[in-house]
C-alpha cells in the first residue's frame, strides 16, 4: 500500500461509463466490479486480473457542467484534515472539503498553488 505522499488511486471521470469500460476491456483487458455509491450512483473498480488498478466515476449533474472527461489522481496522506490546513497555509484552496467515503477513506479535493486539482485521501486501511 502506498504511504504518505505517494500516488494512491487513479479514477476516470466520464459521462459514459459503459463506453469507457468497453474501451478499456477491449484495449487493456480490464474487468470491472460494480460498487454502489452513497448517493445512489455506481462506481466501477477497474481490475487487471484480480488486482484493482483504478476506478470509473460517472460525472452527472450541474456540478460537472463544462468539465471535460479526464483521469483524476489521488495522493495518500497521513491525515487529510491536518494536511488540508497545511496546504491552505501555503497557498492551496479547497475544492471539496474533507468527507468520509465508507469503506474507502477520508477524501478532499485540493487546488494547488498553480491551480491543478488533485485528490488527497487517508485510505481507510491507514486510518487510526
Amino acid at each position: 500500500m502506498a504511504g504518505h505522499g505517494h500516488f494512491y488511486w487513479n479514477e476516470l471521470n466520464t459521462r459514459n461509463a459503459a463506453k469507457a469500460m468497453d474501451f478499456y476491456r477491449q484495449s487493456l483487458g480490464w474487468t470491472f466490479d460494480e460498487m454502489a455509491m452513497e448517493n445512489g450512483g455506481k462506481y466501477y473498480i477497474c481490475k487487471e486480473g484480480e488486482t484493482p488498478v483504478g476506478g470509473i466515476f460517472t460525472m452527472s449533474g450541474p456540478d460537472f457542467n463544462g468539465i471535460p472527461e479526464h483521469w483524476f489522481s489521488y495522493i495518500a496522506v497521513d491525515d487529510v484534515d491536518k494536511r488540508i490546513a497545511k496546504a491552505i497555509s501555503v497557498g492551496a484552496s479547497v475544492v471539496r472539503e474533507p468527507f468520509d467515503a465508507q469503506g474507502v477513506g477520508r477524501i478532499a479535493i485540493v487546488k494547488d498553488v498553480n491551480g491543478a486539482n488533485l485528490g488527497w485521501m487517508t485510505p481507510v486501511a491507514e486510518q487510526s
